[in-house]
């Protein structure tokens, strides 16, 4: 039983080219490295001794570049494709990152994560889009749920390390392993994988103009479900980390173990969980729905304080929604573009996490800082209870639609 089953886990991996599995592995090697984001709302507070108030103002300026990048990186990506776009956003964010930590003062460090930022999440969309030219149509549900895989691999590594180097060099060790993962796994790229240009997206430049993706009511609903899901996810790297050393006096190490196990259940249950879902012809809309409901009742079981396993299920519960979320969104948001307009619809979606990003670190820290964590973990629970009654509505749509 045990060998079956390890063979119909090998299967899911089967069927992908070359080019997807070197597009994994510098993935996973980049996002090992990617060692900073778990630990930054810590070392902005008890490193360089910022206030809630001003971390959370450094993490807006983070989610602002985030945002003008997922933008630049869709239109550029549509104009001149998605490979000049990929080399020079790693190869130049991982100089910047290097540099990063020679900033110490508040208002170099917002300009310093908005450029950096500006230049590292051009990265998303074109990356998104290389899946098209690289994966067949059949595969590439699979091919980026493959390659979240490998960023979620590298992040079930990336913060025990992190947590590690912490204790041994400090944090300015993290900014050069982070900067010097990104120039090597787009070295490494650039080395093996050539460019190749996406027949589909020449021929639908020709086509009839398709209706803007301003009009698209249904994909703006998704994107709100796509932004409020992952405002409450990006609790994990924002406001939980503090709440593990003020709450339960968790060291750096125990916080990166934490994320460690999120990273090995994606692992190991995401793509059979993707495989069964296509099998089964499972509604999209329907798994961002469960997702949503165990993402929000993450928050809700941390209200109960005085006992660490809390944190454990907590983990446990996010790491489904994540699952049932993340992949069947990227998904969802490629079915929806018309060809050729894959870099513009994927700049709206990446932009969705950017925005997110932005919310959640302001928001959690002002909650905090005024309400305390309990009412930060009753709002997020509540956000996922909206984005629950969201995809109900897409649903509906949905059904109307294919009428």
């Amino acid at each position: 039983m045990i060998k079956s089953g390890l063979r119909r886990y090998i299967n899911n991996f089967k069927g992908f080219s070359r080019e997807i599995w070197i597009l994994a592995i510098i993935t996973f090697v980049n996002r090992a490295g990617m060692m900073v984001l778990p630990f930054l709302s810590k070392y902005l507070k008890e490193d360089l001794g910022f206030s809630y108030g001003e971390v959370g103002w450094i993490m807006v300026s983070f989610g602002l570049g985030s945002m003008l990048g997922s933008w630049l990186g869709g239109k550029l990506t549509d104009k001149i494709g998605f490979y000049k776009i990929m080399v020079f956003s790693l190869f130049t964010s991982g100089i910047l990152f290097i540099s990063l930590q020679f900033i110490q003062s508040f208002w170099g460090l917002c300009a310093g994560m908005f450029v950096i930022m500006s230049v590292a999440d051009m990265f998303r969309p074109a990356m998104f889009v290389s899946l098209t030219a690289y994966a067949k149509p059949e595969n590439r549900t699979r091919a980026l749920t493959l390659v979240r895989l490998a960023v979620n691999l590298g992040f079930s590594v990336g913060p025990a390390l992190g947590g590690l180097i912490i204790m041994g060099v400090g944090y300015q060790g993290l900014f050069w392993v982070d900067g010097a993962t990104c120039i090597i796994a787009i070295s490494a790229f650039a080395m093996l994988v050539k460019e190749k240009k996406n027949p589909e997206h020449h021929r639908a430049h020709d086509a009839t103009p398709v209706q803007s993706v301003f009009k698209d009511r249904i994909f703006w609903l998704f994107l709100f479900v796509c932004f409020v899901t992952s405002m409450i996810f990006f609790q994990l790297f924002t406001t939980l980390p503090l709440y593990h050393r003020e709450q339960y006096n968790l060291t750096e190490v125990d916080t990166g173990l934490l994320l460690m196990l999120n990273g090995l259940l994606i692992f190991l249950l995401e793509m059979p969980i993707v495989s069964i879902s296509e099998r089964h012809a499972i509604p999209k809309i329907k798994l961002l729905m469960w997702g949503a409901v165990m993402m929000g009742l993450s928050f809700f079981v941390l209200l109960p304080e005085g006992w660490a396993g809390l944190l454990i299920f907590s983990i446990i519960l996010m790491s489904f929604g994540e699952m049932f979320i993340f992949p069947f969104s990227n998904s969802f948001a490629m079915s929806r573009a018309p060809k050729g307009h894959e870099g513009r619809y994927m700049a709206l979606f990446t932009m969705s996490f950017s925005l997110a990003h932005i919310m959640s670190s302001k928001c959690g820290m002002e909650i905090i800082d005024h309400f305390g964590y309990v009412f930060n973990w009753v709002f997020m629970g509540a956000v996922g209870v909206m984005a629950v009654g969201v995809c109900l509505w897409i649903q509906r749509l949905l059904a109307a639609e294919n009428r």
